[in-house]
């Protein structure tokens, strides 16, 4: 007798009411492909989102048509030759490398399927499969070193999976790329089990064949053997607070992982950032500023902060306000590589902005010090690869000092000079249109 599917659990594969399942079985991939062709075809020429696209998809597809010019296009190259290796041999999944090749080799040796891994930016560190299916990818840029987030790339399932924190299985015409659509991929995120941080996701991409339930299963399978793997190696503190490029920051408190409120997330953050505490007013100012907030109010907020972390609800301590255990901070982690001079590492380690989304002021003091900090560090360096982090980058896209300097840095011969200088003139443009207004 088959097993009764259980609706409250959208991970469940045999699920039909899966989110992040492409199609139940027995849908025909043909006509399915079709459809959603043609509201692919209608969405990108101005029309309303067709209903019969997946949530999932049709949210990616806006982010999608916000972030890039067009519908069809090439991935771009950040990272080739000694660059590429260096953030390999550096990264946390070259540890898991050979359990990856292990569980999803086989598939992607037999002629018609490519296992893809890429770090928490997007940039593919490897992509590997028969020579065959590797050349055809090589045409959309499916290669190591590209960036395939969403931003970049498009709907497509590393990058979506990246973008959500969660396993996703993007079939063909979903892609929001048309130069993508001949493929169907499924990838999950892999997080570092010490700190709850997101590493980067694995990924299979192949045909048609793949939009069943069981690919999404089995890089879900192997993104949980990963995490495993990677725990037997642990070590490091206790309690981790993810802060970077997150509205609600993460908690990790001995493997117990908690998401918390805004406003739990600006306390502790506000605390972690000063060892030696904070009294009530100080505390109230850097959250609230100037504006007459009563003090229940803060007293009432830490109470439900200790409910909230359960376990350790002994974290935060009164009389000043201040940390009872050490809590290592993302934030803190990019402050101490800049310091030691390792740039590129502080920047792959710079997953966006401190809480951005919060409008305390302490804490958009944080925010503003280490994006300024870092940036100066990048412009100084005088370092192509640190440079073109930046400017590839949400927060850099615009800095148009950044990509003179980019321009400058780089050599006659770069293959991708001519993008920049294009870039860096369409800027210069852009603020000079704007002074003139």
């Amino acid at each position: 007798m088959a097993e009764a599917v259980n609706p409250d659990n959208p991970n469940d594969p045999s699920n039909p009411n899966d989110p992040w399942l492409a199609m139940a079985s027995g849908t025909d991939p043909a006509e399915r492909s079709r459809r959603v062709r043609d509201a692919h075809a209608a969405f990108v020429a101005g029309g309303p989102l067709d209903p019969h696209v997946r949530p999932v998809v049709a949210a990616s597809w806006r982010r999608s048509a916000a972030a890039l010019p067009t519908a069809e296009f090439t991935a771009p190259v950040e990272l080739s030759d000694a660059a590429l290796e260096s953030h390999r041999h550096a990264h946390p999944l070259a540890r898991v490398m050979p359990l990856f090749r292990e569980l999803l080799g086989s598939i992607a040796e037999d002629g018609a399927h490519l296992l893809a891994v890429c770090d928490a930016a997007g940039r593919m560190l490897w992509v590997e499969g028969h020579r065959g299916v590797r050349r055809r990818a090589e045409g959309m840029n499916f290669v190591p070193g590209a960036r395939w987030d969403e931003r970049h790339a498009g709907t497509n399932a590393p990058g979506t999976a990246l973008a959500l924190d969660n396993a996703v299985q993007i079939f063909a015409t979903e892609h929001y790329n048309r130069l993508v659509q001949p493929w169907t991929c499924a990838a999950a995120p892999v997080h570092d089990p010490r700190t709850g941080w997101l590493l980067g996701a694995v990924d299979i991409t192949g045909g048609d064949h793949l939009a069943g339930p069981h690919s999404l299963a089995l890089v879900r399978a192997t993104a949980r053997a990963a995490e495993a793997q990677l725990a037997t190696d642990a070590t490091g503190p206790r309690h981790t607070l993810a802060l970077l490029g997150r509205n609600e920051a993460l908690l990790v408190a001995d493997g117990r992982r908690v998401r918390l409120s805004g406003r739990h997330s600006e306390i502790l953050a506000l605390l972690a950032g000063r060892p030696d505490g904070l009294t009530g007013d100080q505390l109230m100012s850097a959250l609230h500023g100037e504006r007459p907030v009563p003090t229940v109010t803060l007293r009432a907020e830490l109470c439900r902060l200790r409910r909230a972390v359960g376990a350790a609800g002994d974290l935060v301590a009164s009389r000043p306000y201040r940390l009872q255990v050490a809590l290592e901070t993302d934030a803190a982690a990019v402050e101490r590589k800049v310091a030691a001079g390792d740039l590129r590492a502080a920047l792959r380690a710079y997953n966006g902005p401190l809480l951005p989304r919060s409008e305390a002021p302490g804490v958009r003091r944080m925010r503003a010090l280490l994006e300024d900090r870092l940036r100066r560090a990048v412009l100084s360096s005088g370092d192509a690869t640190a440079l073109q982090l930046w400017a590839e980058s949400p927060w850099g896209e615009a800095d148009l000092e950044v990509w003179e300097r980019l321009l400058a840095a780089l050599p006659q011969s770069a293959v991708h000079r001519g993008t920049v200088a294009e870039r860096a003139q369409r800027l210069r443009e852009t603020y000079a249109h704007t002074k003139g207004d």
